[in-house]
């Protein structure tokens, strides 16, 4: 993926040699997210790649995950 298209949208530094990078591309003419790991500037295989459609399912789920956790409720009911 070192010679994607991808667009970087974000850059999540863990540490002097990992960080993960947030891009946005299209994949098989699939508008796509890609969250991934890298190491010393190296893809690893500790990420995921989804459809926009996914992506979304999934940025309600993180932020209901991080608003229960500000607002220190303990149940969270499923997200569709």
């Amino acid at each position: 993926m070192a010679e994607d298209k991808f667009e970087i949208v974000a850059r999540v530094p863990r540490n002097a040699t990992s960080e993960m990078l947030i891009k946005k591309g299209n994949y098989w003419n699939i508008e796509v997210l890609d969250v991934r790991w890298y190491s010393d500037g190296k893809p690893t295989k500790k990420g995921i790649r989804m459809n926009m459609d996914e992506a979304e399912i999934v940025m309600k789920a993180i932020k209901k995950i991080l608003d229960v956790n500000k607002n220190d409720n303990s149940e969270i009911s499923e997200i569709k």
